[in-house]
């Protein structure tokens, strides 16, 4: 197999799956080294806006993705200051519509499932499980990258490595060292829900959003709406790295308890086992490559959860990535850096607005006292139409 056609991808998340099936899309051959023994459920839901939708449904994933998929049919903005519903933002067919592709809210292990059995369907896709990136050198055709698994270890020629391992990336520390995540003050408890344990008014088909005092909760319907997932977000000290870790449930609904609406309470105290993720970010960084080594989704840009875009812009870096390198498929590999560097030019301005709405939409969801009231207002006067058409933006990947 040609060198030239190889690039290895670390990481076997969402936006490593993703960018390996555009590359191979591309004609290159991909290599995928994922240090985890397998791909486990882990994690909760997400939303997938159609900026990602458009491209998972570009490479063939929608007969996967949409058996497994919600598409809902509003987002419901609940106000615990007010004590109710202050607007409905629509969706469903409207956002298909409007956007060209479909608004999906699914289950992060049904995604990851669907993207992993793509990729092993694909002859030019090698998905190496329980090999760890170690290190990359430069070689006289492209690059060696190094990779271990126990006691064994193995040397990999390619044109390209691609680090897509995550907020605590090793190809990261490897590339930058001196680029660390921070703590955000912020932790995520997560959980699921079997929907029949619940009242309808919790298991319609629609995104429901409390926004309170110094923290906020969310809840849709995932595993074609077998399942709720409930994501509520509060501030703490507590800041163990990783994915999640079991909470303490009187924790989280103590947070929930003064000043919140009893249907918020209700759902808090539905949930027997939580798992907390505190929420790291990475600081604005100007380089996402070196030489022939790029960067891809947290591991260079992991943000905050308020704009429900962190796997959107994985997938599209992924997209943007595997364009860009696409005419670096030939026996001439001296392109390849070039082309990295285009893709850090045409993904930089986008996704630092998006991380910047994120930081602001964060902010106003937990507005208290009189601050609270005016943004209540506001959402009221603004109307659902001028509140989507403020998202279009978002939904055009190539913005």
């Amino acid at each position: 197999m040609a060198i030239t056609r190889t690039v290895v991808v670390a990481g076997a998340g969402i936006g490593g799956l993703t960018a390996s099936l555009a590359l191979a899309a591309k004609g290159f051959r991909v290599v995928i080294l994922e240090k985890a023994p397998r791909l486990e459920e882990v994690g909760a839901g997400l939303q997938l806006s159609p900026n990602a939708s458009s491209i998972l449904v570009g490479l063939g994933l929608e007969p996967r993705l949409a058996p497994r998929a919600v598409t809902p049919e509003a987002i419901s903005i609940v106000s615990a200051r007010a004590g109710g519903e202050i607007a409905r933002l629509p969706l469903g067919e409207a956002a298909s519509t409007r956007a060209g592709s479909p608004y999906w809210v699914i289950h992060r292990a049904d995604l990851q499932g669907a993207l992993q059995a793509e990729v092993e369907d694909h002859p030019d896709i090698e998905l190496r499980l329980g090999w760890q990136f170690e290190d990359v050198a430069d070689h006289a055709r492209g690059l060696t990258v190094a990779a271990r698994c126990g006691d064994a270890r193995q040397h990999e020629l390619a044109a390209a490595l691609i680090g897509a391992d995550g907020i605590w990336s090793s190809v990261r520390s490897r590339l930058f060292p001196e680029l660390h995540p921070r703590f955000s003050g912020l932790i995520a408890w997560r959980a699921t829900l079997d929907a029949k344990a619940l009242p309808r008014e919790y298991t319609s088909p629609r995104v429901q959003l409390w926004m309170g005092p110094n923290a906020h909760l969310v809840a849709y319907p995932i595993a074609a709406a077998r399942r709720i997932n409930v994501v509520a977000i509060v501030p703490g000290t507590w800041n163990r790295p990783g994915w999640s870790e079991a909470g303490n449930a009187n924790e989280i609904k103590n947070a929930f308890s003064a000043d919140w609406p009893a249907t918020a309470q209700m759902l808090i105290g539905a949930v027997e086992e939580w798992r907390r993720w505190a929420l790291f970010t990475m600081p604005d960084v100007s380089e996402w490559s070196a030489g022939a080594v790029a960067l891809l989704g947290d591991a260079v840009h992991g943000m905050l959860p308020f704009a429900a875009q962190g796997a959107g812009m994985a997938i599209e870096d992924a997209a943007v990535l595997a364009n860009c390198l696409s005419g670096c498929t030939g026996e001439d590999i001296s392109g390849i850096p070039a082309a990295l560097k285009r893709y850090t030019r045409l993904r930089r301005g986008r996704v630092d607005r998006v991380r910047r709405t994120a930081q602001r939409q964060g902010r106003i969801y937990h507005l208290t006292g009189p601050m609270a009231l005016t943004r209540d207002l506001v959402i009221r006067a603004m109307g659902p139409q001028r509140m989507l058409a403020r998202q279009d933006w978002i939904y055009d990947w190539r913005a």
